[in-house]
């Protein structure tokens, strides 16, 4: 099933992901794809409130991943833009993540695609300049 949402501004984005999250069930992993900017941390940051999650989130760009336990469901949230190998995942205890009892959202999925689950939820996210700044394409798939 393929769905297209599109959002206008930083708002919409992260009511998307808020909304999308608190349908999210334990075991379910969702990866995000876009290119730098696009509003990966902000559909994110939403994501994280769709699972009654109070901290403030921020991409773990440096440290992989981030764990959230205080939410609805533990939250794991993944920032592999700066994986040099996918072997690396290994070590910071990857599939106890994914095949875990919390939610997974990986951003930056697209560089990992040959370890990620057989069923996944794809979110792509895209800017169109031509409808405006803030203007999105948010294709959410499964997978």
């Amino acid at each position: 099933m393929i769905e297209v949402f599109e959002t206008n501004s930083a708002e919409e984005t992260e009511k998307l992901g808020k909304k999308i999250a608190e349908n999210a069930k334990p075991g379910q992993v969702y990866t995000l794809i876009g290119d730098l900017g696009v509003g990966k941390t902000v559909f994110t940051q939403g994501f994280a409130t769709g699972l009654a999650i109070p901290e403030s989130i921020c991409s773990p760009t440096f440290t992989i991943v981030q764990v959230y336990d205080s939410g609805r469901l533990p939250f794991y949230h993944f920032d592999v833009y700066r994986i040099g190998d996918v072997e690396e995942m290994d070590e910071i205890g990857y599939e106890d993540y994914v095949y875990g009892d919390g939610v997974c959202l990986i951003e930056w999925a697209n560089l990992i695609e040959e370890i990620l689950p057989e069923n996944h939820t794809r979110v792509t996210i895209e800017k169109n300049l031509e409808k405006g700044f803030d203007y999105r394409k948010i294709t959410v798939e499964q997978i």
